[in-house]
């Protein structure tokens, strides 16, 4: 008889305590809610705090927003102001020498586009931000990553600290930050320079890590200091590197200053999405919504081209171009209309919101029963359980407690079978599987949540993960935010559900078939450039304000990287190993299910682990469009200034997120080793 493998104990222990849970929730009402008495007030505490530590801080504070004040009032001057065919000019002409006539007919079109959409000031405004925001963050940035660097006893340190920066939820920065440097665009330039520094820190850091040792010795047996070996060798040596991050920096800004529009205060374009959505004026949402989607475009390919070494094009031609574009911005005044007069969709915004009506009622019966099928019978078992979702009114008949035993037996049954044939783990995974879904993700008891996590902790990584996974969910518990971040955990779970299925799906289809691949990979570009915010609008034309419309939201946002990564993985399986099995006998159907998909597996749970990732980024915009769980609690923190109720939520949602992102990591990790990786 074969010893259980660890990874059977701890299923054991999860089962066993949920068992126990279920016996004595009707007598202990405490193992499904957390007790009061034991609930501290960390909400209230760091409010205090916070509050204290705010009025010591606020007049630095006041006078650091005073300062970018300046450079904000002059980028957004010069901007609004300058003549449209001179800005437009002047990116053209930058588009020619970094790409050619290809990138020049894409930013020609772009901020043709723009203009006459009627939202060349706005968009300006939002340029404005982006102009200023990103050498500040692309500063901090590179200065973070050298320091990390240079001295190696804080490298994890700062590695932690970014880690935490990009998992905590970008409502939650502007909280604290609105009352720290007041009402106005500073604060959403602030906001986007503390989101956008990480992705250069990282960068940085990797570029340099990266550099050949050998060429770090040339230097040093040529006599060069320490400050010359860092800036005149190592630097260039990882110059591509930084400017992948440069790329990233750029466009995690423009996500970001698009986010701040939800305080208000001046008017950019993430503001006129926010507004014509509220006003359920889906086809102005629309127009204004691809603006966004063309500055993110724009953006991503200009400094794409500028990150590569590439031979830049013929300077006499860019001049040229620039010529052409201050002899129009002379005559702009008396010959051509003003930015702000063109409206050209104006008919296309009229059409666009005849048809949808149109749509909507013709097929709104439709519409209601794809929703309130995926609702009924998807989404609200997963939520709160069979044992309340099924209803006479949905199902048809009423959930017994016999049907629990039924199913809690079936899939004991099931798991017997399994592991009598070695499949023990997935038998023991299939009845956990079935008892959350009797009892509900928004349901399951505290302690069988942390003995789960420290099982597939202590079976990922040791009893290091195991501690830590314990330990950072017990402080949402502690933090009294229990049931809104298992409301979190339900949505997320059902989205990257969906995502991995239909994700893994599609990347399978895309690596047998190159031809699928050339059609699905720039959908993947584009809905890799679109902000968040541009998600919510066409589920919203379609389903309204909801669960169901964030739930989808966060599909359309999380799916990519799961393709992504299914597709490199499949495709990356040395050919030797194919020759090896094609070989030995095997079919196409062996050589995928025994070959390809072990051998990309780690490739494919980093991709599950970037889709955790996004679907918790998402999860706080969705709250604009109805959710109740901490992404709403995040962003009424915002509107009432509860700084203490904003950072608690933001960092009990960092914590869901970064016990993900270590036990998704640790798995993908065994497997590497386990292939000898």
């Amino acid at each position: 008889m074969t010893r259980p493998t660890p990874a059977v104990w701890a299923a054991l222990a999860a089962i066993l305590v949920g068992a126990a849970c279920i016996v004595l929730t009707p007598y202990a009402p405490w193992v499904t809610k957390w007790p009061a008495p034991a609930t501290l007030p960390v909400t209230s505490w760091i409010g205090t705090s916070l509050t204290v530590a705010f009025e010591f801080l606020k007049p630095a504070a006041r006078m650091v927003s005073a300062l970018l004040a300046y450079p904000m009032s002059v980028a957004n001057f010069l901007l609004v102001n300058s003549p449209y065919s001179l800005t437009i000019g002047i990116f053209t002409a930058l588009a020619w020498y970094l790409g050619g006539i290809r990138l020049t007919l894409l930013v020609l079109a772009g901020l043709g586009f723009i203009l006459f959409s009627g939202y060349w000031v706005a968009s300006m405004n939002t340029l404005a931000l982006v102009v200023v925001s990103v050498p500040l963050a692309l500063a901090v940035g590179f200065a973070v990553g050298l320091f990390a660097y240079e001295f190696k006893a804080f490298n994890r340190a700062v590695e932690t600290t970014l880690d935490v920066m990009q998992t905590v939820p970008t409502f939650a920065y502007l909280t604290p930050l609105l009352l720290l440097f007041g009402f106005g665009p500073v604060v959403g330039l602030i906001a986007s320079v503390i989101y956008a520094a990480p992705p250069m820190a990282r960068n940085v850091l990797l570029g340099l890590k990266r550099v050949d040792p050998e060429i770090k010795e040339a230097a040093v047996m040529n006599g060069a200091s320490r400050s010359q070996q860092i800036f005149l060798i190592e630097i260039p040596s990882a110059a591509r590197q930084i400017m992948v991050g440069v790329n990233q920096t750029i466009m995690a800004a423009l996500s970001m200053v698009i986010i701040a529009a939800v305080i208000g205060g001046f008017n950019d374009i993430g503001w006129e999405v926010l507004l014509t959505m509220r006003k359920a004026a889906f086809g102005q949402s629309l127009i204004a919504g691809l603006v966004i989607v063309i500055f993110a475009i724009l953006a991503d390919r200009m400094s794409g081209a500028l990150a590569q070494s590439g031979e830049r094009h013929s300077l006499k031609v860019a001049l040229a171009v620039m010529t052409v574009s201050i002899v129009l911005a002379a005559v702009e005044g008396s010959l051509l209309p003003a930015s702000g007069s063109y409206a050209a969709f104006k008919g296309l915004v009229a059409t666009v919101d005849t048809y949808l009506n149109a749509f909507t009622a013709a097929n709104g019966a439709r519409l209601d029963a794809v929703k309130n099928g995926a609702m009924f019978f998807v989404l609200l078992p997963l939520k709160i359980g069979l044992d309340q979702a099924v209803l006479p009114f949905t199902w048809g008949f009423q959930w017994t407690v016999w049907m629990s035993v039924a199913v809690y037996t079936g899939f004991a049954i099931l798991a017997l079978v399994l592991a009598r044939r070695g499949r023990a783990v997935l038998g023991l995974a299939l009845l956990i599987a079935s008892g959350i879904l009797v009892v509900g993700v928004a349901h399951l008891p505290w302690p069988f949540v942390l003995i789960s996590l420290g099982a597939l902790g202590w079976v990922a990584g040791g009893r290091k993960l195991a501690v830590f996974a314990v330990a950072m969910i017990a402080a949402i518990l502690i933090m009294g935010l229990w049931e809104a971040a298992l409301l979190s955990l339900y949505l997320c779970t059902a989205a990257v559900a969906v995502c991995v299925l239909v994700g893994g799906l599609i990347g399978l289809a895309a690596s047998l078939s190159p031809a699928i691949w050339n059609v699905v990979r720039p959908i993947c570009d584009f809905f890799q450039t679109i902000p968040l915010f541009v998600f919510l609008i066409p589920v919203l034309m379609f389903f309204q304000i909801g669960e169901f419309s964030a739930f989808l939201s966060i599909c359309a946002y999380a799916i990519v990287p799961m393709i992504r990564y299914t597709h490199h993985g499949l495709t990356s399986t040395p050919e030797d190993l194919i020759e090896a099995a094609v070989a030995s006998g095997a079919n196409n159907r062996q050589v995928m299910w025994e070959v390809r998909l072990p051998y990309s597996l780690p490739t494919i749970l980093l991709g599950l682990n970037q889709t955790v990732m996004y679907a918790f980024s998402m999860l706080v915009i969705a709250a604009l469009i109805g959710t109740t769980d901490l992404g709403q609690k995040i962003y009424l923190a915002l509107g009432q200034g509860d700084v203490g109720l904003g950072v608690a939520a933001g960092a009990a949602m960092a914590i869901l997120a970064l016990v993900a992102d270590r036990l998704v990591q640790a798995f993908a990790a065994r497997q590497r080793q386990a292939l000898g990786l």
